[in-house]
């Protein structure tokens, strides 16, 4: 079993040369190694594969994306090792599709961030309200919008400076006047705790430390139901990722509105987002209907002029 596991070394080595971070398939994979060593197998098989990933979870997605992350590793190790089993792309396919992107108004924003006002911690209350405005007028990520120290912030040049962000790149995103106001504001407040650590989080927890994820997706459930922002559907439901989708949205709409050149936006968009080109940034566009009905206007009156 040694052997395997210093091959997953290498494959992960290999796969992060490539600017992949794999934290998630790192785990999995570990997870994998580790049920096949206790029933005593030494290869993997495609039958080992899947009782492995199929094992009670949280549904057929989950047990999708486990066959998926050893898919890929049998296919590294079956290049030079003919007798790993790949498991084929059909066993356990993933029928899920994506989820609906959940647009937010205007007032649903700003909703949100008065709910923020009701936590017990003035500083936390700042800090939350600093994060959701944060992520609607700039679209980042909530795990870039954590991971941004204080530094990566200049006031003066009114710009963020995202790093080691998805596929480890970085990229350099101007502010809106209003945006630098309120991260200046936030900085600048007197019950901001010391920071714990060598480098100072933009976005401090009441103790000092990084702000965690999980505490901001607890805290975001909760304070989106004090706001009344419901799920349209069972398959669109109010997220903070929703938020990027929302601003992608936006951007488009204005560059409509203003008589703009949406193509043109659409490439500045994708490199704000952090997108390696602008064919993901599509994914966030499709489910808009004012988007698609804008379009649709801008075409009838390409062919009314044409005729």
């Amino acid at each position: 079993m040694s052997a395997l596991y210093d091959s997953l070394a290498e494959y992960l080595a290999v796969r992060r040369a490539l600017g992949y971070k794999l934290e998630g398939t790192e785990r999995l994979l570990g997870q994998f190694l580790d049920y096949l060593d206790a029933n005593g197998a030494d290869q993997i098989t495609v039958e080992h594969a899947l009782a492995w990933a199929a094992l009670p979870g949280r549904g057929r997605h989950w047990h999708a994306m486990r066959l998926g992350a050893v898919r890929g590793f049998a296919r590294y190790l079956h290049e030079v090792d003919p007798r790993v089993e790949v498991p084929a792309a059909d066993l356990l396919p993933d029928k899920s599709g994506r989820a609906v992107p959940y647009l937010y108004t205007d007032e649903q924003i700003l909703a949100l961030i008065e709910a923020a006002s009701t936590l017990r911690i003035a500083h936390k209350t700042a800090t939350f309200q600093t994060l959701f405005g944060l992520l609607a007028a700039t679209g980042m990520r909530i795990g870039e919008a954590l991971a941004l120290d204080r530094a990566d912030f200049d006031s003066d040049a009114g710009t963020l400076t995202v790093r080691n962000a998805k596929f480890g790149k970085s990229r350099e995103l101007p502010l809106h006047p209003t945006t630098i106001s309120a991260l200046t504001r936030y900085l600048r407040r007197r019950d901001r705790p010391r920071p714990v650590g060598a480098a100072e989080a933009l976005l401090l927890s009441s103790v000092g430390t990084r702000v965690l994820v999980a505490d901001v997706q607890t805290s975001f459930r909760a304070l989106r139901a004090r706001a009344g922002i419901l799920p349209r559907s069972a398959a669109c439901r109010p997220t903070l990722h929703s938020l990027r989708h929302s601003f992608a949205v936006r951007t488009l709409l204005d560059a409509y509105r203003t008589d703009g050149d949406p193509a043109s936006r659409v490439a500045v968009l994708s490199t704000y987002l952090g997108h390696v080109n602008p064919g993901k940034t599509y994914w966030y566009l499709h489910a808009a209907p004012e988007l698609l009905e804008l379009a649709g206007g801008r075409l009838e009156r390409h062919l009314g002029d044409r005729r």
